[in-house]
C-alpha cells in the first residue's frame, strides 16, 4: 500500500514507518530541518530562534543510520533531531540561558534529560533562544544572547516567554521535538502562542538536574512538539527518577509500566468526565473571540463523547493568586528560592566558566535582573523566613482545592483556556491572561491548539488540568481531541520546501 510522509505534519510515527520502509533516513531527516533552518531562521521571515546549531548533527545522524541498520532503533526517537531551550546543560555546546556573559559558557556535564535523550539515540540539533535568565534584553527582545525571536504565525508577535525560542522553532518546523522549562506558565504559554502541544508535568516526573532554574519547588522541565504522540513519546524518555534531583522520589511506582502512547486513541473522550472551571475563564471584550475558540474546542469534546460537567468552581480567585510581576504573586516562591537554585546550578558547571556563583554573578550589576540583586541582599536563608513558608502552605491549599473538586465531580481533567487573547506584540506588554495554577500547585497540564483569532491569526489553546501523574488521561483525552477536531493548521509564514513531501 502506498504511504506518504509530510515534514510539517508528520508525527514520530509517521517517521518511524517512513524509516523502517528505506524511504527515509536520519541524516536525510537532519538535511530536511537544516534547510529550513537555513531558509526561514535568519532569512525570510526571520524568526530567530537558534542560538547554536549543533556542527556534529549530521555525523551523529550517519552514525545512528548505521546503527539502525546494523542493531535496530534505540527508541522512538531514534536519530530523531531535538530542540532544547538553552538552559539545558550541554556537554558539546555552550548553555547560555539567554544572558550575554554566559554566551560561552561550556558544562562539563549534560543535564540528565539531554543525556536521556542521547541514550534514546535523539539528536540534539540546536539551543534556541529564550528569555533572557538574568539579564535585561532591549524591549521587544527575548535575551541578550540572540535579541527577537518572532512567531512564525504572525512576525509581529511574540513567541512568548520564557521558552519561546522552543515555541517558535517546533512551529516553523526545524525540529521534530523539543524541551522547554518552566517556572509560572514558560512551556505552556509558548506553546499556546506557537499553536504546539505542551506538557507541564506532574511535579517531580521529569528531573531538572543540570538545567538552569529559578525554583527548585516550582520549575519544571516539558516536552514540546507538534502533536500529542510525540509530546507523549519524549515523555517516555525523559521522565523517571534522578538521584541528583530529590523532587523526583515520588516518580517510582507512579508512571506506567507502558508507553505513555498506548493510552492515546481517538475515542478517548467517550464517556470521559470534563470539568469546565469557569474561575479559570477571564471576562471582558479582549477575551471574547479567544473564549469562544475554546467554547468551540469544549463543544467539539462533547461531539467525540465527553460528558462536560459546567459550571464548576474552585472557591478561589485563581487570579489574585496567581497574577503579578517578578514572581511576587501570593502563591508563587520563585523569588525566595531563587539564588539558591542558581547556586546549585553554577556549582556544577566546573572550572572554566564565566560564573561559578552568586556573587560573581551580582558582580555584574547592572547586566543583572533588580529582582535578583534585590532577593540576594534581602536574605540569605529560607529557614526564618514566615512569607516563604506561608507561600509553601499555600501552595499545598490550592492544590488540595482542586483534587477535591475532582473528586467531588468524579472528573477526569479540568479544562479552561491557557490565554484568551493572542500573543501580545513585541513591543507591547505581556498580556494578563495565562493561567499558572498547575505551576504553583505542581499539577499536571497539557495545552493544546483551540483556534485562531481573526485580525492577527494569534494562536488560542485549551488546557487539560489532571490530578497528580494523570499524564496517560491527560494525553488520552488532548489526542482525542486532536484527532476529532483537527483544530491547528501550519504558519503562514514558512512553506513547505522541496523534498518535505515523500512518498512511498
Amino acid at each position: 500500500m502506498a504511504a506518504s510522509f509530510d515534514l510539517q505534519t508528520a508525527t514520530l510515527e509517521d517517521v518511524n514507518k517512513a524509516f523502517d520502509s528505506g524511504a527515509l533516513t536520519s541524516e536525510k531527516l537532519v538535511q530536511l530541518y537544516l534547510a529550513r533552518i537555513d531558509a526561514y531562521d535568519k532569512k525570510g521571515p526571520n524568526i530567530n530562534s537558534v542560538i547554536t546549531l549543533n556542527p556534529q548533527a549530521l555525523e551523529t545522524a550517519r552514525v545512528l543510520d548505521a546503527e539502525r541498520k546494523s542493531k535496530g532503533p534505540r527508541s522512538k526517537l531514534h536519530g530523531v533531531p531535538v530542540v532544547l531551550k538553552d538552559l539545558f546543560d550541554t556537554k558539546d555546546m555552550p548553555t547560555s540561558a539567554g544572558f550575554m556573559p554566559m554566551k560561552n559558557s561550556q558544562p562539563i556535564h549534560d543535564a540528565t534529560v539531554v543525556a536521556r535523550l542521547r541514550e534514546a539515540g535523539a539528536i540534539i540539533l540546536a539551543k534556541v533562544n529564550m528569555s533572557d535568565w538574568f539579564g535585561i534584553p532591549k524591549k521587544g527582545d527575548q535575551s541578550t544572547v540572540l535579541g527577537r525571536t518572532s512567531n512564525p504565525y504572525n512576525t509581529d508577535l511574540s513567541p512568548s516567554g520564557s521558552s519561546g525560542g522552543t515555541g517558535a522553532a517546533l512551529a516553523a518546523c526545524f525540529s521534530q521535538l523539543g524541551l522547554g522549562s518552566e517556572t509560572g506558565t514558560s512551556i505552556r504559554g509558548p506553546s499556546a502562542a506557537n499553536s504546539v502541544v505542551g506538557l507541564s508535568p506532574t511535579r517531580g516526573l521529569i528531573p531538572r538536574t543540570g538545567q538552569v532554574m529559578t525554583s527548585f519547588t516550582q520549575e519544571r522541565c516539558g516536552p514540546m512538539a507538534r502533536s500529542v504522540y510525540d509530546v507523549a513519546a519524549l515523555t517516555d524518555i525523559v521522565a523517571g527518577f534522578d538521584a541528583e534531583d530529590l523532587l523526583t522520589i515520588g516518580s517510582p511506582g507512579k508512571t506506567p509500566k507502558e508507553s505513555y502512547t498506548s493510552f492515546l486513541a481517538k475515542d478517548g473522550l467517550r464517556g470521559a468526565r470534563i470539568g469546565v472551571c469557569r474561575d479559570f475563564f477571564r471576562k471582558g471584550p479582549a477575551h471574547e473571540e479567544g473564549i469562544a475558540i475554546v467554547e468551540n474546542a469544549i463543544a467539539e469534546m462533547k461531539k467525540a463523547g465527553a460528558v462536560i460537567v459546567n459550571g464548576i468552581t474552585t472557591g478561589v480567585d485563581i487570579f489574585s493568586n496567581t497574577d503579578g510581576t517578578a514572581g511576587e504573586a501570593p502563591a508563587r516562591v520563585n523569588y525566595y528560592e531563587a539564588q539558591f537554585s542558581y547556586n546549585l546550578y553554577f556549582r556544577r558547571l566546573g572550572p572554566n566558566v564565566p560564573i561559578k556563583n552568586m556573587d560573581e554573578l551580582v558582580s555584574h550589576g547592572p547586566l543583572v535582573k533588580t529582582n535578583i540583586l534585590k532577593a540576594y541582599s534581602e536574605f540569605r536563608s529560607l529557614m526564618p523566613n514566615v512569607d516563604y513558608h506561608a507561600r509553601i502552605d499555600g501552595q499545598e491549599s490550592l492544590r488540595d482545592a482542586v483534587l477535591d473538586l475532582m473528586k467531588k465531580y468524579r472528573l477526569d481533567a479540568i479544562v479552561y483556556p491557557f490565554r484568551s487573547v493572542p500573543p501580545n506584540k513585541h513591543m507591547e506588554p505581556y498580556p494578563e491572561s495565562d493561567n499558572s495554577f498547575s505551576s504553583i500547585t505542581g499539577l499536571p497540564a497539557v495545552v493544546m491548539p483551540a483556534g485562531y483569532t481573526k485580525a492577527s491569526n494569534g494562536p488560542i489553546s485549551i488546557e487539560f488540568l489532571g490530578a497528580p501523574y494523570s499524564e496517560p488521561t491527560l494525553f488520552k483525552l488532548a489526542y482525542a481531541l486532536e484527532q476529532n477536531a483537527k483544530l491547528r493548521r501550519l504558519p503562514p509564514t514558512t512553506p513547505s520546501l522541496p523534498g518535505e513531501s515523500i512518498q512511498y
